[in-house]
């Protein structure tokens, strides 16, 4: 194949990549924050802000029932100790369905925390949190949501980090009724955020940035309480992400991150359940 036409097959696959993309223009809404929270680049990314006043978030204009959900982020630099930076998938109300992805910020020179967790029906007590093996706020970095009808995956630069499927055989709730919107925000937190709380915000180093590009997803948007998926009928038209589930290589690498990076886990945390873990702990994480 010539070099001119791999050239313009390259040319071709960028433009169709762009086209997929989504735009914060049109996905999304900046809902507080009071100017903070700023769409750039002709909707291709947003900038999130962080001062002693206030911070800023933004949410879909759609909620979704079962997805991908991609989001390319770059963290608050340096010392970002007591901010968190939020993308997450929520519903409303007081039995709410939620499934999120918190970077926990630090000192600088010392990791990252990604704090992870999901709620049904306004119970969560579901926390994994890992320390990133990369520097976050060098460059962007893709985080993912898979939730469909039998797992939820939490996935970093396509890297699986965390399964956690549906054992409603077991008596354990699975956030599947519920239609959801997605959120991210930047915030103060550094009553608990930072080495439990014990290092505080820097306020001397405000305004505090975060980054959002390329936000994609490829969901069952619900309006008027119904689904864009209804027609979908044959399992030769289900996409990828609907039957979602780790191969080996996945299995082999959510094996590495969670002896490697993990730093907390719930099924681990025998002081605070002494009762008993949750029954889901004893079953298989993949």
């Amino acid at each position: 194949m010539s070099s001119k036409l791999l050239l313009l097959l390259s040319i071709l696959m960028s433009i169709q990549l762009l086209a997929s993309a989504g735009n914060f223009y049109r996905d999304v809404d900046i809902t507080w924050g009071e100017g903070r929270g700023k769409i750039q680049e002709g909707g291709r990314g947003l900038a999130l802000s962080l001062d002693k006043l206030s911070g800023s978030g933004f949410q879909s204009k759609n909620e979704f029932l079962f997805g991908r959900f991609d989001m390319q982020i770059k963290l608050v630099p340096r010392n970002s100790a007591g901010t968190v930076t939020t993308f997450f998938l929520s519903s409303q109300g007081e039995g709410h369905d939620e499934i999120d992805f918190e970077f926990l910020g630090n000192v600088s020179g010392q990791p990252y925390t990604v704090h992870t967790n999901v709620y049904t029906q306004g119970k969560g007590n579901k926390e994994q949190q890992f320390h990133l093996w990369f520097d976050p706020t060098a460059a962007f970095h893709t985080y993912t949501i898979v939730w469909n009808p039998h797992r939820i995956v939490f996935l970093v630069d396509n890297s699986p980090i965390r399964v956690f499927n549906n054992h409603e055989s077991i008596g354990i709730p699975f956030p599947k009724s519920q239609a959801m919107k997605v959120y991210c925000s930047l915030w103060n937190a550094d009553e608990w955020a930072t080495q439990g709380g014990r290092v505080k915000t820097d306020w001397a180093l405000a305004p505090f940035t975060a980054y959002y590009r390329n936000i994609n997803i490829d969901g069952c948007a619900v309006s008027s309480g119904t689904s864009s998926c209804k027609s979908i009928g044959s399992t030769n038209n289900l996409k990828p992400w609907q039957t979602h589930e780790l191969d080996g290589k996945g299995r082999n690498r959510l094996r590495w991150v969670q002896s490697k990076h993990m730093v907390y886990n719930y099924c681990a945390d025998s002081k605070r359940f002494p009762q008993g873990f949750s029954e889901e702990c004893k079953r298989s994480r993949f």
